[in-house]
């Protein structure tokens, strides 16, 4: 396994800095147990008649499910770490877990689905809108692109190849549209949107502001779909993030263009403004740049952080649907960060100059990732081709700062 002697070389084996308790999303008392509200709501809190031990000998924290272990152990650092014994139960559950729940999530240009488990765990849910071998038409705007289910699954495993560990752990999953959805949704507006098609397949488009209608409905076979299970992050009522706005977000204009686009000189009159002034702040960007340019994603106009950490934390690459839509084009103003401040963390340049070499060469790496993913083949075989080729003109640029 390359991927297994990749998460062994040393470059993958830097330590984090101690983690203290204030350095933690949430502080538990592990021999505690914990229980549900009665009300229904998803937040899990300190049983009032907590058993310091329970029966079987283990503490309380070993019975917790997979998803709120996850929650627990996110920090200033880290969402998860390198060698996490959860990861696999964690995927598991978001491909298997019996869907006691369906209801849409409001909000955005296109349908998304929260998903609840049995055992309160819920997930994001984005259908399928296309095949793996389709490409974004070459006329089309940035921002009138598909989201892509399968590009989810990709980011995922891409963002911790990189070592970056920063979008929450998704599976790709074959959802029933009849059982799994229509049967058991509570959302009255979602209802209303299911149909049978000409073609006898189970259909439904739901409400939202862009791709919701007949003409854009998701459609089963007859009733079976493809789509991307998301571990959702905790409740906003129990740890609130903050979305900050990209100093690089394109002007999502047919005609206009950005500041950034119009001014060589750009990154300087960033590096003066907060946060962009102090600390890891611009390199954590240029870290998520990079991994935009990898996957081809233009659509990045805002990110999160946990407001508990304050400036000095990781940043959240969450939605990255619009990745991996062209493999025949490199989108090199997606690098502008890169190029216009020339900077990028010493570990992110030493890690992509690995990843660029034949034992570990980032194409087969991410291939055996997705390999283990219930809808496996999820790339289509250019998209991975596309990688290195990508990653190779990461390099040149980075090599042009230093020589600059």
């Amino acid at each position: 396994s390359k991927l297994a002697a990749l998460f062994e070389h040393p470059l993958y084996n830097i330590p984090i800095p101690e983690v203290t308790e204030k350095d933690k999303l949430f502080v538990v008392n592990p021999m505690e147990k914990f229980s549900l509200r009665s009300s229904g709501s998803d937040e899990w809190v300190s049983s009032s008649k907590a058993e310091t031990l329970l029966p079987t000998g283990k503490t309380a924290y070993d019975t917790y499910p997979a998803w709120l272990k996850f929650h627990v152990g996110i920090n200033r650092y880290e969402l998860y770490p390198r060698r996490d014994p959860l990861m696999p139960t964690l995927l598991q559950d978001l491909a298997t877990q019996r869907i006691v729940s369906s209801v849409q999530k409001s909000g955005g240009t296109q349908l998304k689905l929260i998903m609840t488990f049995p055992n309160y765990g819920q997930a994001l849910f984005k259908p399928m809108k296309q095949t793996r071998d389709q490409e974004t038409p070459i006329d089309f705007f940035y921002f009138s692109d598909f989201e892509r289910h399968n590009a989810e699954i990709a980011a995922f495993h891409l963002d911790r190849i990189l070592d970056f560990r920063r979008i929450p752990p998704v599976s790709g999953r074959l959802v029933n549209i009849t059982k799994e959805i229509r049967d058991i949704t509570t959302d009255k507006k979602l209802a209303k949107t299911f149909f049978i098609s000409p073609a006898g397949n189970v259909c439904f488009y739901g409400e939202c502001s862009y791709y919701c209608s007949t003409e854009h409905a998701l459609c089963g076979k007859p009733d079976r779909l493809e789509g991307s299970m998301a571990a959702l992050l905790p409740d906003k009522t129990l740890a609130k993030r903050r979305s900050w706005r990209s100093p690089w977000r394109r002007s999502y204009h047919k005609s206009k263009k950005a500041e950034w686009e119009l001014n060589p000189n750009y990154c300087t009159q960033v590096r003066e403004t907060p946060p962009y002034d102090r600390g890891h702040r611009l390199l954590d960007l240029i870290d998520m740049t990079v991994l935009d340019f990898l996957m081809g994603n233009m659509d990045r106009h805002h990110y999160e952080t946990f407001e508990k950490f304050g400036n000095d934390t990781f940043l959240l690459h969450l939605d990255n649907g619009r990745g991996f839509g062209t493999h025949s084009r490199d989108e090199l103003s997606i690098l502008a960060p890169l190029r216009q401040c020339c900077s990028i963390k010493k570990s992110t340049y030493l890690r992509l100059q690995l990843l660029a070499t034949q034992p570990y060469r980032l194409s087969d790496l991410l291939r055996e990732a997705l390999a283990t993913d219930p809808l496996a083949p999820v790339l289509a075989e250019p998209h991975l081709r596309a990688l290195d080729r990508r990653l190779g003109k990461v390099l040149e640029v980075v090599g042009r700062c230093l020589a600059r």
